[in-house]
């Protein structure tokens, strides 16, 4: 049945409801089933989508929403990165009185991420926004600090804001087309006037923005990372970007050569990472700092999707990067998890000798955030540049590479207090979920680096048409 096509969103949405009312009736000392239970139920989404990748391309709900190897690589990257959150909240929200709420907020969110990374129309790409950004609102809120409230309002602000982009966006290019569909859009907007189809494409990309956290609505991720429990912030840093931005190459790759978007999306690249990496370099929270690397990150995901449909490289090295950035950033917040009052950079002095694993992780995933071999994202960062080559942005792969060599700095102003002398106490002990996760995140980003090849078969060169 073609409706089954989407089980993965249907088995995340559905467990999301069931912990959602199972969860109340649990006290807070057995609220652990309801991860369980999450953790079960994306354990099946990544299996049914793996299963998925050796079938034939399809679409559902009347071309909808398409079916293919670029879909079933965002449903196992988000459910991964999903489940990398989950171990994190063995430490982080065990027994409080919100723990079940924050789980379904997390499958609600996740559902809509997967339906943006898989959506083939214009309406469903407005329903999966909305369905991945609202649950992110109660996800900051949840943590009872004047901080997280602040987050909390900022976010929202900004998602109905930029949420109110993208449906002028969707409306002017259905006005102009007659069209919701991509393939039918691809063949309306050809004759249509250059000048609002980019009105029409720059909305639609700004409003993808904010769910991606880049420029130019990018203001609310430092302070929801800052501000927000360390589950709600992994999340939100990783698992939102891999639906806005698969959306956002699907888009791409319809709207005419009339109209210069390329142009248009290396700037919001630029934009993005240069922007991220200077606001970067004076922070001493470590969450803000990743906050703010995520910015940065941002804009090298973006790089790929500029030249959509001129390089047989820009989709695989897209999905890979989604994937090696999900699980380095996912490392590098885990260790600021399994240390929760470690709020200043300084406080990290010693680590490698109290605990050479956390701080082998940690530096493993600072070191991979800026692309160094033999980590996952240095061969994204490294296929990310030979496409824009390919695709004739030469210029841009050289900004790709200046602004990866100036994020080492802030990263080095972290790493280099790890193996200064100690001054924590023989009693100082991590938290065992939280550690655990961020050394096994760590060894997947090397080993995805290491043994890149055989995935990289798998990945597809063009989403389905």
């Amino acid at each position: 049945m073609r409706p089954l096509l989407m089980l993965p969103e249907m088995l995340t949405f559905g467990i999301g409801l069931l912990v959602l009312i199972g969860g109340s009736f649990l006290s807070r000392q057995r609220q652990w089933w309801a991860r369980i239970v999450a953790a079960a139920a994306l354990t099946g989404v990544v299996v049914v989508a793996a299963v998925g990748i050796a079938a034939p391309d399809q679409t559902a709900f009347d071309g909808a929403f398409a079916v293919d190897t670029t879909t079933a690589v965002a449903r196992i990257t988000a459910a991964i990165g999903v489940l990398a959150v989950l171990a994190l909240a063995g430490d982080d929200i065990a027994a409080t009185s919100r723990e079940s709420e924050t789980y379904a907020l997390l499958l609600f969110s996740t559902a809509g991420v997967m339906v943006l990374a898989g959506t083939d129309d214009l309406l469903v790409l407005a329903t999966g926004y909305l369905l991945a950004s609202i649950p992110l609102y109660g996800l900051i809120g949840l943590s009872r600090s004047g901080p997280a409230a602040e987050a909390a309002v900022k976010t929202y602000l900004i998602g109905a804001l930029f949420g109110i982009t993208l449906l002028l966006g969707v409306t002017v290019l259905y006005g102009i087309s007659g069209a919701t569909r991509y393939h039918e859009l691809a063949a309306q907007l050809r004759g249509a006037p250059a000048a609002v189809v980019a009105t029409g494409l720059v909305a639609v990309v700004a409003g993808l923005m904010f769910e991606a956290g880049g420029v130019p609505a990018h203001f609310w991720v430092p302070d929801a990372a800052q501000g927000a429990n360390g589950v709600a912030a992994v999340y939100l840093t990783t698992v939102p970007k891999i639906g806005a931005l698969i959306a956002l190459y699907r888009v791409a790759a319809v709207v005419p050569h009339t109209v210069a978007w390329p142009l248009l999306i290396a700037i919001f690249a630029v934009a993005s990472m240069t922007l991220g990496n200077l606001a970067a370099y004076g922070q001493q929270d470590p969450r803000r700092l990743l906050g703010w690397s995520t910015v940065s990150q941002v804009g090298y995901l973006l790089v790929p999707v500029t030249v959509a449909g001129r390089s047989e490289l820009a989709l695989p090295s897209l999905l890979f990067y989604l994937l090696a950035y999900t699980l380095t950033n996912s490392a590098a917040f885990a260790v600021s998890t399994a240390l929760p009052d470690w709020r200043d950079l300084s406080a990290y002095r010693g680590l490698a000798r109290a605990r050479p694993w956390l701080a082998g992780a940690l530096v493993v995933a600072l070191l991979g955030l800026v692309g160094t071999p033999p980590t996952s994202v240095f061969v994204a960062k490294l296929t990310t540049a030979i496409a824009v080559w390919d695709g004739g942005f030469p210029w841009l792969a050289v900004v790709v590479f200046l602004n990866s060599l100036l994020s080492l700095v802030y990263y080095l102003r972290w790493i280099a207090p790890v193996f200064q002398k100690p001054q924590m106490s023989d009693d100082f002990i991590p938290g065992g979920w939280s550690a655990r996760a961020a050394i096994v995140a760590a060894a997947l980003s090397l080993g995805l680096g290491i043994a890149a090849g055989p995935l990289w078969e798998v990945l597809p060169t063009t989403p389905l048409r």
